[in-house]
């Protein structure tokens, strides 16, 4: 029976949130998310575009989508204010950087995704994810406020 090695290289070139990120989510190699993966999606997404802004290979207009998007995410002026609502408040956050991020996958090759990407697995199915979620949500959500303004469903 073979033991399975994890090597670690250039440990001490870790990226600073790598390591912050490690010291939240300690898991085995191969296992699958936890509530904690979850609750960082939107950190490592909002990392994931500020490196992407910075990379010399991202073309400018890339890089302006980006900077729109972290922006929005550290402003204090929000559609649905954190404060007020508390985690829901995340959600506009979470809308503006995965729709960021999926005008970036279709304009940036996709290994420079992947090697900013700073949370577990695949960067391309992560952002995919969410932004599925994103869109259903949205869709959802302007659904409901098209039959409230054409009174569908009201007596």
């Amino acid at each position: 029976m073979s033991e399975r090695i994890e090597i670690d290289l250039n440990s001490r070139e870790r990226r600073l949130y790598e390591r912050l990120r490690a010291r939240v989510v300690r898991r085995e190699m191969g296992a699958p998310s936890t509530w904690r993966d979850v609750l960082l999606l939107l950190p490592d997404l909002t990392v994931l575009l500020s490196r992407l802004l910075r990379d010399a290979q991202v073309p400018r207009g890339s890089k302006l989508i980006a900077l729109l998007g972290v922006g929005y995410v550290l402003s204090p002026l929000d559609l649905m204010p954190s404060l007020l609502l508390g985690p829901i408040g995340l959600v506009d956050d979470l809308l503006v950087v995965t729709a960021a991020l999926s005008h970036l996958v279709n304009h940036v090759h996709p290994d420079v995704v992947r090697a900013a990407w700073p949370g577990p697995g695949d960067a391309l199915e992560a952002i995919q994810r969410a932004a599925a979620w994103s869109e259903t949500f949205f869709r959802e959500k302007l659904r409901a406020i098209g039959r409230g303004l054409l009174g569908v469903g009201s007596r």
